[in-house]
């Protein structure tokens, strides 16, 4: 489909996050080359230390985070891009009284997420 409405996308809860959801806007079998994701988390949200095999380009559409990517700590809201090469730690917290939401769009390439056993921020 070439068009659809994103409250027409289950709402699925991240198992390893706190107050996270994601929606998967654009799956790898709708789109050649790239998937779009949609993560949603609540105030005091957030996902732990992981890695993916895949790189993560993303959009923050709402609201304010702080960020761990490799063993540099940032601070994104509304309006920023994130890029994430495969394989680097990251992890994201909710710092802000809103929700924190931001697309994230993926290669079509095998991903799989390695929760990281230290230093969970959540």
């Amino acid at each position: 489909m070439a068009i659809k409405h994103s409250q027409d996308v289950e709402v699925v809860q991240i198992p390893s996050g706190v107050k996270t959801t994601r929606q998967v806007l654009i799956s790898a079998q709708e789109a050649p080359n790239f998937a779009l994701r949609r993560f949603i988390m609540e105030p005091g949200g957030g996902m732990p230390r992981h890695t993916n095999t895949v790189e993560h380009e993303q959009y923050v559409l709402t609201g304010q985070a702080r960020v761990g990517i490799a063993n540099d700590v940032f601070e994104v809201k509304k309006g920023d891009v994130v890029f994430i090469p495969e394989n680097v730690p990251h992890w994201y917290q909710n710092t802000g009284n809103e929700t924190f939401e931001f697309l994230c769009i993926v290669p079509n390439k095998p991903d799989v997420t390695t929760i990281l056993p230290d230093e969970l921020p959540c």
